[in-house]
């Protein structure tokens, strides 16, 4: 018997933030990134709408890209001084995960935080508050899924917080939302979303929901991930992508996701490479990497009027290239000698990384590194 995860109640379309006006409840603190919700006018409107529904409101601003603990932390306090029965989500991946893991130390003030890292370790939730998760980017489909990540700036490692506890209790996937989004965070999140339909497809992990939300996620992608970079206005390839976004992280919160996941947490950490560009880097190689322990590549190339797993690995280095994003590790600006003095720390804690568990083929920490150097050069894997 399986059980399927998933946000308890899903508005989507245009114009679905509205549904905030509905709510009930006394309390809610909104958790936010920077300004970019605030000079949209969606911060206002949704607290507006709370208010509508005589809700208390407070804002918690301020997450910074890849949240670290300590901010986790700061919003855990204000909350505890606030005392929401609603933790609102709202604007980028960081923020949401940031909230979430803010709601865990809010329940439990005393939870240590090396104790959350073991997955599926973070205690039962909702004792006084539940969430509601409002994306602006689509891509990490955090707003469907157990899994909040966690950067420690004292190590240089990202964490993984993997529970179904996080599950949002509401998701609001409102395309019109993202209409600011730039070009460059546009292509990236879109390309996070495309890794999480092939990674979810292909894991060791069987479940026919995320089978087929995968490749309708996948097909989403390919046909209005361009559009949405070149006509940031059009609401239509706008809302596709979230509604791609939401399925992606759909499918991978029942089946995980594999090795590049746990490449580019690792990246990202150390040298702040946006995570949908280094899962771009990484996907091709990682396909040709898994071919040989999965079959399961070629249902996925012929989704797209493709056949072979290296048609698939072209395809997406194609569909990389035309929304503008890079192919190589170098090409970020990171030296050979800065890369080098560091490959064995972040090859060790890919390896460790929870989503390696799941991935088709089981890897050894010498062909991780070589996975790394290939990415580095933007040079081909082939064993």
């Amino acid at each position: 018997m399986s059980k399927l995860f998933i946000a308890s109640e899903i508005f989507h379309g245009a114009g679905s933030l509205q549904e905030l006006k509905n709510i009930e409840g006394k309390k809610a603190i909104i958790v936010t990134g920077g300004s970019s919700m605030k000079k949209s006018g969606t911060l206002d409107r949704a607290i507006a709408f709370l208010e509508e529904a005589n809700i208390e409101v407070k804002v918690f601003d301020g997450v910074e890209e890849d949240p670290s603990s300590a901010t986790a932390m700061k919003g855990a306090e204000v909350m505890h001084d606030f005392q929401p029965d609603w933790i609102v989500g709202l604007g980028g991946c960081s923020a949401i995960d940031a909230a979430k893991t803010m709601w865990i130390f809010y329940e439990y003030p005393d939870t240590d935080f090396d104790s959350l890292i073991k997955p599926f370790s973070v205690p039962v939730l909702r004792k006084k508050a539940k969430f509601i998760a409002i994306p602006s980017t689509s891509g990490t489909g955090t707003e469907t899924t157990g899994l909040a990540v966690i950067t420690d700036r004292e190590k240089g490692v990202k964490y993984p917080i993997v529970s179904y506890e996080l599950t949002p209790d509401i998701a609001i996937v409102d395309g019109a939302i993202c209409a600011s989004m730039p070009a460059h965070i546009t292509s990236n999140t879109g390309l996070d979303a495309l890794t999480h339909c092939v990674e979810a497809y292909v894991s060791n992990i069987e479940n026919n929901f995320a089978d087929v939300l995968s490749k309708g996620g996948l097909e989403i992608v390919f046909n209005n991930l361009q559009e949405a970079v070149k006509n940031p206005t059009n609401i239509v390839a706008r809302q596709n992508m979230h509604d791609a976004s939401f399925m992606a992280g759909l499918a991978f919160n029942n089946a995980w996701l594999g090795i590049v996941h746990s490449l580019s947490h690792q990246v990202g950490a150390l040298y702040g490479i946006p995570h949908g560009c280094s899962n771009a880097i990484f996907l091709p190689n990682v396909i040709r990497y898994n071919e040989k322990a999965s079959n399961r590549f070629p249902d996925l190339a012929k989704v797209i009027g493709k056949e072979t797993a290296e048609d698939l690995a072209q395809a997406i280095e194609k569909l990389r290239g035309d929304v503008n994003n890079i192919g190589s590790i170098k090409e970020f600006g990171i030296s050979k000698e800065d890369w080098e003095k560091n490959l064995d720390y972040i090859t060790a804690n890919a390896l460790a990384d929870p989503c390696t568990g799941f991935n088709p083929r089981k890897p050894t920490l010498e062909e991780l590194k070589a996975i790394y150097q290939a990415c580095y050069n933007g040079e081909v894997v082939n064993f």
